[in-house]
């Protein structure tokens, strides 16, 4: 089996490692860097403006999590699909038309709320959770080939800092999106928010085609590989390291969901309006990219299974501590601290992912680690409004934290397999 860069396209392996400006400088990961903030932001601002629209057309925080539900429902079902796709395909055609049908998602609702005003009752919340589905499917196309692409334009020695550059723009989106959302939504109405979004995909699009992207690996075509999803299914269930990887993962991508259903009503809760929800999921994408700067510092000269505990462990305490919280301020930096724990674990967790997957299957195991990332919100989403709506607030948090704390106690890298041999995907 022979697998390998396109000549045209990898980067010079002899060229020594660049830092973080030489990536986010370069013609083609700084594309995706850049592009992925400025797309992220209107991913953020979609979000925040469906919940906080949906809410008032309905006031329940269990319809609020439909919205996450309707974006992120679609990774359960098609991600391996797309991860195949993404191994034997055209990376940047499905990063393209990822954004296109995130474009249609958005513009849908901006055409809408333009003829129609800003929804009311659940028949308006309904017409949110179909453009927010349609968004979710340009998820599920370009996910894959997003994280796939990346080892394609980076040199060796890289990896650790491209991976950490490749989480921070939706992190510091996450900053900058649910404040600007929130205050459009605010000022004006729904669909000058939703149209800003449906724009920034747009552009991310134009940028993608512009910058000639690598088509992915090239296989030798003499050697019967396969492509199966069954492949990949049988290298994690065979590699219990591996697969406690993406158990992190995934229980990232689940705890990070009460920073967007709860948020609502947790401002509610706490005597706030639009803006402290704004605030509030704010607060978490500030505490990412701190973490990414914690990430950064602690992850040279220290092994990363270790760093990875540790935001487990920050995630944990901070959601334990969100339960419990009873004023703005206090939810504020609890959700922060939830924020960078989110960062450290989910970036350190992607990066050992990155070493140790085969090229030949890179594409159907990012796409596992979508599914369980993005995929695991829909019923976190669901969970943790049903949770809010028939108990309380504290309850749901309760339960994250207590899925937190589960994970933590499995992720014992002192018990898995970290070895070099391991690393390069070979069985010891």
């Amino acid at each position: 089996m022979t697998d390998r860069l396109s000549s045209t396209n990898a980067p010079a392996a002899s060229l020594p490692p660049r830092g973080t400006f030489g990536l986010i400088v370069d013609r083609q990961f700084g594309v995706i860097f850049w592009g992925k903030l400025l797309s992220g932001i209107g991913v953020w601002i979609h979000a925040i403006v469906a919940a906080i629209v949906v809410f008032a057309a309905t006031g329940s925080a269990l319809w609020v999590g439909l919205v996450s539900v309707a974006q992120f429902i679609p990774q359960l079902f098609l991600s391996p699909l797309s991860g195949k796709w993404a191994d034997r395909g055209n990376l940047a055609f499905q990063l393209v038309l990822g954004r296109l049908l995130c474009l249609a998602g958005s513009g849908f609702i901006a055409v809408w709320c333009l003829v129609d005003g800003d929804p009311q009752g659940y028949a308006g919340a309904s017409i949110v959770l179909l453009g927010s589905f349609i968004v979710g499917l340009g998820f599920v196309v370009g996910g894959p080939a997003q994280q796939s692409i990346i080892p394609l334009l980076i040199r060796p020695g890289e990896l650790g800092t491209a991976m950490g550059l490749n989480s921070l723009p939706m992190t510091l989106a996450r900053v900058v999106g649910p404040a600007v959302g929130a205050a459009i939504a605010a000022q004006f109405s729904a669909a000058p928010a939703f149209t800003v979004a449906a724009i920034s995909h747009l552009i991310f699009a134009v940028m993608l085609v512009v910058a000639s992207l690598p088509h992915g690996i090239e296989h030798d075509e003499t050697v019967d590989q396969d492509f199966s999803v069954r492949s990949a299914l049988r290298h994690v269930g065979g590699d219990r390291t591996l697969f406690a990887l993406l158990m992190v993962v995934t229980a990232a991508g689940f705890a990070s969901e009460p920073s967007m259903t709860l948020a609502p009503a947790f401002a509610e809760e706490l005597g706030g309006g639009s803006h402290l929800v704004g605030q509030l999921t704010g607060a978490f994408g500030l505490g990412a990219a701190l973490g990414y700067v914690a990430y950064s510092g602690a992850s040279r000269g220290r092994p990363q299974q270790w760093v990875t505990q540790v935001g487990l462990v920050l995630m944990t305490l901070g959601t334990l501590g969100l339960a419990l919280a009873t004023h703005p301020v206090a939810a504020l930096l609890l959700f922060g601290v939830v924020g960078s724990g989110f960062m450290i674990a989910l970036t350190g967790a992607t990066t050992l992912i990155q070493e140790r997957v085969p090229a030949l299957l890179r594409g159907r195991v990012m796409a596992l680690w979508f599914m369980g990332f993005v995929g695991s919100r829909p019923l976190a989403a669901s969970l943790d409004g049903w949770l809010a709506d028939a108990f309380s607030l504290t309850i749901s948090l309760l339960v994250t934290a207590a899925l937190l704390a589960v994970t933590l106690v499995c992720f014992r890298p002192g018990r898995l397999d970290f070895s070099e041999a391991a690393r390069r995907g070979v069985r010891s």
